[in-house]
């Protein structure tokens, strides 16, 4: 064997086992000179991959097309899916040391993705001026969009004066029957009970529960939350709870028969953005990042009708009443981490007393 093979096999394990470390530092990097280290580094590489929940035509086109305006030496290419797909996908990669996504952006990923110990931490400047809450402490994830949950009511069957503005006002006897919420997804019934345990308590909480059972909810089962809004808009539910709160005003600006109230206190989840263990360009992958985390970035979002986090990038204005803030609303933020945390206990209550 000979000293020259010898040399190379040395050379080629110590690049093997220093790049993981090479992509953390790259990752953690926070110098004065982190952007040109970034394009450079983002030239050699000269690509990057998105997996993303974001709808392609609305937002992920857009995005992919203004950031190789911005980078015309990297070549973006995503895949669209929902989010178990996505972490499903991302899991079969890591297994098989094949891992092709660069980036992960999707509501709930972040849970998902940390349990199974699919990503890394990383660090961004673009997240300077974003609410603490938006922010995961262990730097695991970043909020990239936010989703604001309320109540949908047909506007032909309950008039503004009379439709239920709090939690309580639900209880009144003439709603009985009246009511739907969505099933069999996390951001459904068990995010409603959550955030009232959150805000209430767990024993007022359930007090309020055991009252609010008599009233015969409509479990809703069948298809998405846009779905449900569907259903009241065509007169089939006169009210829906925990549904996506701008839905019904994108409806109502087509001339729909729908509004939407936020009860206090709001609740409100975020899609979040993830770097995965195994990242192939991170220099890519950290400009991707900073990139749809930027004001550019936030305002391509809020085009396409999502709640950017960033407050130099305001929603669009026909949404904006369902921002809390806007309407005088308490918002109660429940991270992936957290709903997980209360899951089974709140899908144990729904089961006792609404299934």
């Amino acid at each position: 064997m000979s000293p020259g093979f010898l040399f190379r096999t040395a050379a080629l394990v110590s690049l093997i086992c220093v790049a993981p470390a090479r992509a953390q530092d790259i990752l953690a990097y926070s110098g004065a000179d982190r952007q040109d280290k970034l394009v450079e580094g983002a030239k050699r590489e000269g690509e990057v991959v998105i997996y993303s929940a974001m709808i392609v035509n609305q937002a992920m086109r857009p995005m992919a097309d203004a950031f190789m305006k911005k980078y015309p030496f990297v070549k973006l290419t995503y895949w669209r899916s929902d989010t178990d797909q996505l972490i499903a996908k991302l899991a079969a990669e890591e297994r098989a040391s094949n891992v092709v996504a660069d980036v992960i952006e999707a509501t709930g990923a972040g849970e998902l993705a940390i349990d199974a110990g699919l990503v890394q931490p990383y660090r961004t400047p673009a997240v300077a001026d974003f609410a603490p809450r938006y922010i995961d402490p262990r730097n695991l994830w970043t909020s990239t969009r936010i989703s604001y949950f309320g109540m949908a009511y047909n506007t032909r069957l309950v008039s503004d004066a009379d439709a239920p503005r709090s939690h309580d006002a639900l209880l009144d006897p003439k709603w009985k029957g009246k009511l739907a919420w969505r099933i069999g997804t996390a951001t459904g019934t068990p995010m409603f009970i959550t955030n009232l345990r959150m805000a209430r308590g767990d024993d007022a909480a359930r007090d309020y529960l055991k009252k609010l059972s008599t009233q015969k909810i409509i479990n809703f089962g069948a298809g998405s939350a846009r779905t449900l809004v569907d259903r009241v808009i065509a007169g089939e539910f006169p009210i829906a709870l925990q549904i996506f709160a701008h839905h019904p005003l994108i409806s109502r600006a087509k001339g729909a028969p729908v509004n939407t109230i936020l009860l206090d206190p709001t609740p409100s989840n975020a899609g979040t953005m993830l770097i995965p263990k195994g990242v192939r360009h991170p220099y890519a992958a950290m400009l991707l990042a900073d990139f749809i985390l930027s004001r550019e970035g936030q305002e391509i979002l809020a085009k396409a009708e999502y709640f950017p986090v960033r407050s130099d990038a305001p929603p669009l204005e026909t949404l904006a009443p369902v921002v809390p803030d806007r309407a005088g609303a308490v918002e109660n933020f429940i991270s992936s981490e957290q709903l997980n945390s209360y899951a089974a206990s709140s899908e144990a209550l729904w089961e006792e007393l609404f299934r």
